[in-house]
């Protein structure tokens, strides 16, 4: 099991990932992910904010992390903070906890970038943001110690 940036070779899988999260999102009634334009995705995969998890050379989850989502976090958004963004299982990898996974990563990768972790809390958040675009988003809230 690896994490790495994801690649421009990768969109197609990560679309085809999306796509079968969306469907889940419809069948368990669920606030469904929009279309997502690529040229996003292309800037996430640029930006280094693109990510994958390998396991036995497929890829098993992508996401996608900002350290910053104001629409969401409002004055919070202040705080030192890593946001994962848009986790979409391999339906052959599910059961297998790897949001916890994730979470350990970037607990890691945020003090990593110097953020001093006393506190991580995972929420789930759904809504109607961003110009009545209705998304489901795993955030990852890190309280900075003083």
């Amino acid at each position: 099991m690896k994490i790495y940036n994801s690649q421009i070779q990768d969109i197609d899988n990560i679309f085809e990932l999306y796509k079968i999260a969306t469907d889940y999102q419809q069948q368990k009634a669920m606030v469904a992910w929009p279309n997502f334009k690529k040229t996003l995705i292309e800037k996430e995969i640029h930006e280094n904010r693109q990510w994958k998890l390998i396991i036995d050379q497929q890829i098993a989850c992508v996401w996608a992390t900002t350290d910053s989502d104001p629409q969401i976090w409002g004055l919070k958004n202040n705080e030192p903070s890593i946001y994962i963004h848009r986790i979409a299982t391999n339906p052959s990898f599910r059961g297998r906890s790897l949001v916890k996974v994730i979470v350990k990563w970037a607990i890691k990768y945020g003090q990593k970038l110097s953020m001093k972790n006393s506190e991580s809390q995972i929420s789930r958040k759904t809504g109607n943001s961003i110009q009545d675009q209705h998304r489901a988003e795993y955030v990852l809230d890190k309280t900075i110690s003083n």
